[in-house]
């Protein structure tokens, strides 16, 4: 039997682990992941209110209870206190990293590590029940609040700030952070791209659904979106920017309302500055861009300041450095052909990569599964030169003989029954465990 490691439980991960069971009936898959809970970002990176996707939990169950997959928890590989490498490579035949792009990029400009200033991705950890999430009041005594970048999580977090108690109570949210939203005093949310509409990375399906927030006006200033040259005839746009511009259209040509909370979509502004206010973030300056006529845009010199106690950058994802791997700071990959990981000019048989630290944070979910072929493809290809007899017959017993206690299957299985049963107190369905203490204290519950 070919013994693989995959590291990364998130989507990445299970197609891994899944194309190589189907592929070969002599292969058995560990999928080691640093968090004793499985499924990635689509346990800690989708909205709770978006039932439908965080529903793709449930194949990637499937393919973690398959006979020849097993699920290791809470195994942190690499780093200070982590599992080397170089270990892990001898307890398995070849080992597959699906550890995404776990930070975020920066704005690089003055202010930006003002309190109040946050990445989205820090925002959504919160919501989300990350247990590193910071322990954060982040909407406390805010009043308006800036969001930058134009993409899917964008909109995801200027949702949130939006949303009532009524929406959010039904989610599996953590109950700290859903009091807290419930409690917000927002009235405004600006959510800020320095391009036009016609290049907002957004989703039309998710873009129309801030339209569909109870109490909620969507403002669009119809001079910002005729400074895109492709605003007046959108017919040469692909399908998903020509229905976005449409969107937008309706919201510009809309009168104004009365609503209590009010989201205003703006673009061709660039942030240059966040302005301090009493000690934290009090505004965002921003620049006036133009079409550079490149598919660009160039600064105007003219200025606006726009009010935000919370500003959360969302601009992309980033992967980091994983010690004992070779890694491209430049694209935050670690390099690769085709999934083997390079080292210089050498590509040793062995080690892989798949997902987000192979390519990238670029797609969608499904865009991992042919990524995932591509990588076992070559893996099994390698097959004859890598089945070495050193390799022990259950790396579990090496690693609990090393100190390292893997959270199971049927510790996972005991946490998913302790969220339930602290909804149940709670009078709602699920609440999620949002800290480490309290994960492994259910996990340990689990019958032995």
């Amino acid at each position: 039997m070919l013994r693989v490691a995959v590291v990364g439980s998130g989507p990445s991960g299970c197609y891994t682990a899944q194309t190589l069971v189907q592929q070969d009936p002599d292969v058995l898959v560990d999928v080691l992941d640093r968090l004793p809970c499985p499924f990635g970002l689509v346990r800690y990176g989708v909205a709770p209110d978006h039932e439908k996707i965080k529903s793709l939990q449930g194949n990637l169950r499937t393919v973690l209870e398959h006979d020849r997959v097993r699920f290791l928890g809470g195994v942190r590989v690499g780093g200070p206190g982590g599992l080397p490498v170089e270990r892990l490579r001898e307890l398995y035949h070849a080992v597959v990293y699906c550890v995404g792009a776990s930070t975020d990029r920066h704005l690089g400009i003055p202010g930006e590590n003002l309190p109040g200033s946050w990445s989205a991705t820090e925002f959504v950890s919160w919501y989300s029940a990350h247990p590193d999430s910071v322990a954060e009041a982040f909407v406390r005594e805010v009043r308006s609040a800036v969001v930058i970048g134009v993409g899917n999580v964008a909109v995801d977090v200027t949702r949130m700030l939006a949303r009532g108690a009524a929406e959010l109570s039904p989610t599996d949210m953590p109950q700290d952070a859903l009091s807290t939203l419930a409690a917000s005093r927002v009235t405004e949310v600006s959510m800020v791209g320095r391009r036009g509409p016609s290049q907002a990375r957004f989703t039309t399906k998710e873009l129309r659904e801030l339209g569909g927030l109870p109490d909620t006006e969507v403002a669009v200033d119809p001079a910002e979106l005729a400074l895109d040259p492709a605003y007046a005839d959108p017919s040469g746009l692909p399908a998903p920017q020509r229905r976005n511009v449409e969107a937008l259209r309706g919201w510009a040509d809309g009168p104004p309302g009365a609503a209590a909370r009010r989201i205003r979509l703006r673009f061709f502004l660039r942030p240059v500055e966040l302005l301090a206010d009493g000690g934290r973030v009090g505004a965002v300056r921003f620049e006036r861009t133009v079409p550079d006529g490149h598919g660009g845009v160039t600064g105007t010199g003219r200025f606006e300041d726009v009010e935000a106690q919370l500003v959360l950058r969302s601009v992309g994802y980033r992967g980091v450095p994983l010690e004992g791997l070779p890694f491209d700071a430049e694209s935050g990959t670690v390099p690769n052909a085709y999934g083997r990981v390079a080292r210089g000019c050498f590509v040793p048989p062995g080690e892989y990569v798949a997902g987000w630290i192979k390519r990238g944070p670029t797609g969608v979910i499904g865009t991992n599964r042919p990524c995932a072929k591509e990588t076992v493809t070559h893996l099994l290809e390698d097959a004859p030169t890598l089945v070495r007899k050193d390799v022990p017959p259950d790396p579990v017993a090496a690693l609990r003989a090393e100190g390292i206690v893997p959270v199971e299957w049927r510790g996972w299985q005991a946490i998913e029954r302790a969220e339930a049963e602290l909804g149940a107190r709670l009078g709602r369905s699920v609440v999620k465990l949002a800290d480490w203490d309290s994960l492994l204290t259910a996990a340990r519950t689990a019958v032995s």
